[in-house]
This record gives C-alpha cells, structure tokens and sequence, in this order.
C-alpha cells in the first residue's frame, strides 16, 4: 500500500472511526446498489456542473433533447400505422437536426438520423 499523505491519513481515520461508531449505518438507500451512470458523453471539464445540475433536476438543453430522442426512437416501434411511424420518424429527425445544431460537443457523439426507407426495409425483414 503506497504511503498516504498526512491529510489524507487523517480522513480515513475519521471515516474508520464513523464507520465503528454506527454513523453510516442509516444512510438512505443502504444496501442497494449504486447506480451508476454513463458520463462519458460529457466534457471533462463539465461533468461535476453537469452532476450538480442533474440532482437540482435541472438538465442542460442537450441532454434533455437526447433523452427525449431516445424516448421517441423507443416508441416508434410499438406504432402500428405506417404514415402514422412516417410521421415519428420525422419528429425525431427534426430533434436530431436541432441536437447537432446546438453545436455543444464532439461530432463523434451526434445522433444519426432515421431514414425511412431503411426503416421500411428492417421493418419487412421481421
């Protein structure tokens, strides 16, 4: 074990000695596994504003607009009707186009747009 610096010694003492006192023990959510979640979307220099942000239920625009994108691309095939699927298709790259617009991070993490016809071609495949 490398050697810990004096400040650093002095935390986990303090955190030993609450863990032998009890003090952890009625924590919220004790027991349950801590989920997770994926980050690596986000800048570096971004993702502790982003956490603070997400807690006080406050997402940034683009976030927001991914995760309805991916609500939407998750509904569409419950649709039955064929104009009614053409229409979401639509919606959704309509959304697609205002996310990568927005101009906020990597051309490597943009969504994609739907195409119809490849969307047809799978869909008669099944």
């Amino acid at each position: 074990m490398p050697l810990i610096s004096g400040f650093d010694e002095i935390i986990e003492r303090r955190i030993q000695e609450a863990q032998h006192k009890g003090e952890f023990d009625n924590l919220p959510g004790r027991g349950r596994r801590l989920e997770l979640e994926d980050d690596s979307y986000i800048p570096e220099d971004l993702r502790l504003a982003y956490k603070i942000l997400k807690n006080a239920n406050c997402l940034p625009p683009e976030v927001e607009l991914r995760k309805e994108i991916h609500q939407m691309k998750d509904l569409l095939e419950a649709i039955p009707d064929e104009k009614e699927k053409y229409l979401q298709i639509r919606r959704i790259n309509y959304k697609v186009m205002k996310l990568n617009t927005m101009g906020r991070g990597s051309a490597m993490f943009e969504e994609k747009e739907i195409y119809y016809k490849k969307l047809v071609d799978k869909l008669a495949r099944k």
